[in-house]
């Protein structure tokens, strides 16, 4: 098995390249989060060109390498399965706690800049709303990780057996094709729309947890050793299935620049688009024999937080272009180069900044929460 803190560089590197791929995807919208739509074809092709880009490490890569870090630490300390969820909760769902309060109010900044502050103190007002808040982390359009991720973690014992047998990992491929199926049937039916988020959600985990099956096989994989020339074969493989996967995805971008919205992932454009993250982590994986950088290490370790802040970095770019007045003579690609310019350092900064203050590391997982205080310090990076 390969143990040395070295040999998992590579991984940290993937933390980052998924790190900078969500902030992208994010980076290249209008301000209401179409692909420019009021925009010509030609003057959003490149817009659209890097969300896809983009693409290749969203959340999805996220949920994978949080799977993969369980898949290490149950394997190498078995604790019971309460400890564990436990664990897991206060890793996850304490610093979503925080951001949920965080973001319902600080959506008002955005709100009254492009005037809708009305509509958002009535969600804000409305308990309703923060059950779907906390719940299903609706609060901001990247809230919903957590939670999910948190679900997703209650299965593990059913995912340990595709670390002995990393066939297993191929349930992925069944688990995607049913949440698929299913979910197009309920969208389908005429229900309250906040039971049928609910629903979504429910077969949204149950689907997921099919990367915890591929993330215990590949953990599996990984702990056996995989030799220095086969895992360049891994890594060519990886890129193969990574071209294949991204081609999957060019109708659903088409459509998008043609028409200016975000059509519906249905057919191999579905299997594309959540395959992508196993593709990468095989690249990665099959690289953990190159020379990377220990900066990378030093990164990885903000990833977390630039993944939870980089929402409130955009918004606080798009509020200062609007009210330059700027952004109507800018064309959507220069809006998408400045603002990743921008939100990219960025997040990293606030995440290191949060990481600095004592009493604000534990939002992003660096620090103990605050009920620890006065006794242990170490954090989760």
């Amino acid at each position: 098995m390969a143990t040395s803190k070295q040999r998992m560089v590579w991984f940290d590197a993937n933390r980052v390249f998924a790190a900078m791929g969500v902030v992208l995807i994010h980076s290249t919208t209008d301000f209401g989060g179409k692909p420019f739509e009021a925009a010509e074809p030609a003057e959003r092709l490149l817009p659209v060109f890097l969300r896809s880009i983009g693409e290749f490490s969203g959340s999805e890569m996220f949920f994978l390498f949080s799977l993969f870090l369980m898949a290490l630490r149950v394997d190498r300390k078995l604790p019971s399965y309460r400890e564990t969820v436990l664990t897991q909760a206060e890793r996850l769902l304490v610093p979503f706690a925080f951001w949920v309060v965080f973001y319902a109010f600080f959506r008002l900044l955005k709100a009254d800049a492009f005037n809708y502050t009305d509509y958002i103190w009535a969600q804000v007002s409305d308990l309703k709303n923060w059950y779907g808040y906390f719940l299903l982390g609706n609060v901001q359009y990247h809230m919903h990780f957590l939670p999910t991720l948190f679900a997703l973690f209650l299965f593990y014992p059913l995912m340990r057996g595709a670390t002995r047998y990393p066939i297993f990992g191929l349930i992925l491929f069944l688990t995607l094709g049913i949440m698929n199926n299913t979910q197009a049937f309920v969208w389908g039916l005429d229900l309250d729309p906040t039971l049928r988020d609910y629903i979504i959600r429910a077969l949204k985990i149950l689907g997921y947890v099919g990367y915890g099956f591929a993330a215990f096989a590949l953990y599996g994989v990984w702990k056996d050793g995989v030799p220095r020339g086969e895992s360049r074969l891994m890594r060519r493989f990886g890129l193969y299935l990574a071209l294949l996967a991204y081609v999957a995805t060019i109708p659903f971008f088409a459509t998008a620049w043609q028409t200016g919205d975000w059509g519906v992932r249905s057919g191999w454009d579905f299997y594309g688009h959540f395959l992508m993250p196993i593709c990468i982590f095989l690249i990665f994986m099959g690289g953990q024999f190159l020379d990377w950088s220990p900066q990378w290490s030093k990164l990885a370790k903000y990833s977390f937080g630039v993944y939870l802040v980089h929402p409130a970095v955009i918004d606080l770019f798009d509020i200062a272009l609007f009210k330059s007045g700027m952004s109507g003579e800018m064309s959507p690609t220069i809006i998408v180069l400045l603002r990743y310019a921008v939100a990219l350092p960025g997040s990293f900064g606030v995440a290191y900044a949060l990481s600095k203050i004592g009493f604000l590391a534990w939002t992003i997982g660096l620090g103990a929460p605050p009920w620890q205080w006065g006794k242990s310090t170490g954090g989760a990076a």
